[in-house]
């Protein structure tokens, strides 16, 4: 079973996650879906405080970009603590080795992680034993255009500027987890 809320209320958002269920605000302004894969599910991960926790993003936010970069290098071989929505992706995941029919899901990790930080990112899935269809490491630039372009059901991130500049492509939701939302 897949859990999973979705409201546009901020504080069920919060009392959602509060009790463990994944939980995101839609972003009401979002595009639409796209009609362009019938047979296809496809849902957009944000990484940290998301899928992972927010212990990186932390550490760059209250000492930089050089001690983000070394925080990450440092532990690329020790996965990271789940985040918000470890569950629905384990979730489909689960769905995607058990085809039904001819519908199918893909999933993205899209994130502004880069180099040296995706190392652990990736090593952090494949200890969870969890497969994405596409990992979208794009080094600080906006996720619209990108997210645009994999054209997904839906897109979850935490910071509201990332929703604010997928939402013009693609339907949008803000996890109210982390330090970015304290």
């Amino acid at each position: 079973a897949a859990e999973l809320f979705l409201t546009v209320n901020e504080s069920d958002v919060r009392q959602a996650l509060a009790a463990g269920v994944p939980a995101a605000r839609v972003a009401a302004d979002s595009a639409r879906a796209s009609g362009a894969y019938p047979n296809e599910v496809r849902i957009a991960f944000d990484g940290d405080a998301v899928l992972f926790s927010d212990e990186a993003e932390r550490v760059f936010q209250h000492e930089g970009l050089a001690a983000f970069q070394a925080h990450e290098r440092d532990r690329a071989a020790l996965p990271m603590a789940p985040g918000p929505f470890k569950p629905f992706l384990e979730a489909l995941h689960r769905l995607q080795r058990e085809p039904s029919g001819d519908m199918r899901v893909r999933t993205a990790l899209v994130t502004a992680r880069s180099a040296p930080a995706h190392e652990r990112a990736i090593r952090t899935l494949m200890a969870w034993q969890v497969d994405v269809d596409e990992a979208m490491f794009l080094g600080g630039l906006p996720k619209g255009q990108f997210l645009r372009e994999f054209q997904p059901d839906f897109f979850f991130d935490d910071q509201t500027g990332h929703v604010d500049n997928a939402s013009p492509h693609v339907p949008s939701g803000h996890v109210s987890a982390g330090i970015s939302n304290a």
